[in-house]
């Protein structure tokens, strides 16, 4: 299975970050799955990167030309697949993916999932979106998608196939059942 995953390139400043992604990209090596990111080698995206390799994984990244001509990318990836700008790579990631998940980011990573989460609640995507909720991270927007449902502007079908989760086991049970 290709795992999309969206998050940073910082680093970010709680320490259980560091931890929480090498933990995801570490079990993404041993199960015999793939990796599908945006290719960068800085911040948490080098991180999950590294470990999944080292951990003996495939990784794909996916990068727009502009962040080449900055060299950023990870150098040493399965693949690299570049592209014209932002809007193609997300998506080449989307296309190459089986599944989702929203590791803690930045605006970039909330526009990217974004989009997931809309072509599942269109069901023009049949696959897991999973917003990994470390520490309460993603609880505002858990809000918001229930608010919308109160207020009648989405329902409960529509947001089936979006999950949060606090931890990797709960990732691996979504995953095991996709």
């Amino acid at each position: 299975m290709n795992i999309t995953v969206y998050l940073g390139a910082n680093e970010g400043s709680d320490p259980a970050l560091k931890q929480a992604v090498e933990e995801l990209g570490r079990w993404v090596g041993e199960s015999g799955n793939a990796l599908v990111y945006g290719g960068s080698r800085s911040g948490l995206m080098g991180r999950l990167a590294h470990s999944v390799l080292t951990a003996g994984g495939e990784v794909t990244g996916v990068e727009p030309q502009f962040f080449i001509d900055s060299e950023v990318q990870y150098d040493g990836l399965t693949r690299l697949i570049v592209t014209q700008d932002m809007t193609e790579r997300k998506t080449r990631m989307i296309e190459l993916g089986d599944a989702f998940i929203a590791f803690p980011g930045g605006t970039g990573t909330l526009e990217e999932i974004a989009e997931v989460m809309s072509k599942v609640s269109l069901g023009h995507l049949d696959a897991p979106c999973i917003l990994y909720d470390l520490d309460g991270y993603y609880a505002g927007l858990k809000a918001l998608l229930a608010h919308m449902v109160e207020m009648g502007l989405s329902s409960p079908e529509r947001q089936s196939g979006i999950y949060f989760v606090k931890d990797l086991d709960e990732i691996k049970s979504i995953l095991k059942r996709a």
